[in-house]
């Protein structure tokens, strides 16, 4: 897609912002699997700029209802394209622009016997505890609700099976939290809340860099499931937000983003 668009589909939500001072910080609300990744963004971008970032993470759905609850937010960056559409629906933001792709791995305690082949069979064993964020107020616990309605097709009555066995321990409002700085699904894992956790495969990267013997499998083509990233400019943002969301879209951010592991369609 060409620069100019995106120029055009964001300034499009700034331009009744553009009379509004912009000493204040841009007020960025962005998906808990964002963090590592957008944090080195907006240190690059502020390198860039005289405007400064003010970042919260937190599960996309929660966001959006804070954002629906009138939370003052400039730029909105969820893991799903969902939640920003029905802000823009509700005429809450403008367009929404997909800016990354991502997809679910299997994070597995050492002791497991796990590969792609044997991940169904090892998921539908009562004996293991299966691991996934909260549906609806993150999009991972959806998505990984999205791999339990493929694996129907693969084994009759498994979707039902999975999704009364799936432990829902991240991403919800009264989910356990992490001492600060740790990763979420690291912190689970080593604390043996789960034998297998369903997430994104760029957190389940993360976590393996602070719990080493944790094992990272692939999800079989059957049952894998991807996830498009939705950005969009809340009404009534501060017109340097667009300036951030376009740095978001550009070359420099994308490439930040795929180092993290994200799929970047606006790099060539």
């Amino acid at each position: 897609m060409k620069y100019q668009w995106f120029l055009g589909t964001l300034l499009v939500a700034g331009l009744s912002t553009q009379v509004i001072a912009v000493e204040a910080p841009i007020e960025f609300r962005a998906a808990g699997s964002l963090k590592a990744a957008m944090t080195e963004v907006i240190d690059a971008y502020q390198a860039k700029n005289d405007s400064q970032v003010a970042p919260q993470f937190a599960p996309s759905g929660l966001l959006r209802a804070r954002i629906e609850s009138g939370e003052k937010v400039d730029l909105f960056a969820s893991a799903n394209m969902k939640h920003p559409t029905t802000l823009n629906q509700a005429s809450r933001s403008g367009d929404v622009v997909m800016f990354a792709r991502n997809k679910l791995c299997a994070l597995a305690q050492p002791e497991v016997a796990l590969t792609s082949d044997t991940l169904l069979s090892q998921m539908l064993n009562s004996k293991i505890r299966l691991g996934t964020s909260t549906p609806k107020a993150d999009p991972a616990g959806d998505y990984a609700f999205k791999v339990f309605e493929r694996a129907e097709s693969l084994s009759p009555g498994a979707q039902q099976q999975l999704e009364t066995k799936a432990l829902q321990l991240t991403g919800g409002p009264h989910s356990a939290k992490p001492p600060k700085g740790r990763n979420p699904y690291g912190w689970v894992m080593e604390n043996k809340r789960a034998d297998i956790f369903l997430t994104y495969c760029t957190n389940a990267v993360l976590a393996q860099k602070e719990v080493n013997p944790l094992k990272i499998v692939q999800l079989p083509e059957n049952l894998s499931v991807g996830a498009n990233y939705g950005l969009t400019l809340i009404h009534g943002a501060q017109a340097n937000a667009a300036e951030l969301a376009l740095f978001i879209l550009s070359p420099q951010g994308q490439s930040i983003l795929a180092d993290y592991g994200f799929d970047t369609p606006n790099l060539p």
